[in-house]
């Protein structure tokens, strides 16, 4: 499958007046830190709280399907653009006919040294919440779903 990179101002403006939901695939501390709105939060990766390190949401495909019927229109994101990517291509392989990611993310394209060459959502002035509540927390969705 092919995957369709747009820029946050386009996602931005898919979301406002094309209907597209925008799902952040960023961990939920990441997403508690601040994220697009309005953005809900189905991580494609866990922070293991005792390594730190990044493990595979087995529950990310299930708890998809069950919130969003295939022919919904999304936007994928994350923090530069990689994990979504994976995500998006997850999501075309499994029947749904409208995904598209964000590249730059919301913290932006970095280089080897970790400075910002691109920058994403946060950095272009598009608008952030720091909502975590109902509805949109990855608790209240995975409920939802049946997880």
């Amino acid at each position: 499958m092919n995957v369709s990179h747009i820029m946050p101002e386009e996602a931005a403006r898919l979301v406002k007046e094309e209907g597209y939901v925008y799902v952040d695939v960023r961990s939920i501390t990441e997403f508690e830190g601040g994220h697009p709105d309005p953005a809900l939060n189905v991580p494609i990766l866990h922070a293991d709280p005792r390594t730190g390190q990044m493990t595979p949401n087995l529950d990310f495909l299930e708890i998809m399907e069950a919130l969003f019927p295939k022919d919904t229109k999304l936007v994928m994101g994350c923090r530069s653009g990689q994990r979504s990517a994976r995500a998006t291509e997850a999501l075309l392989d499994a029947g749904y006919a409208t995904v598209v990611n964000m590249r730059c993310g919301f913290s932006g394209e970095r280089n080897p040294l970790g400075q910002v060459v691109n920058p994403g959502w946060m950095d272009r002035g598009l608008p952030v919440s720091a909502d975590n509540g109902e509805g949109v927390c990855y608790a209240s969705l995975a409920a939802k779903a049946g997880k």
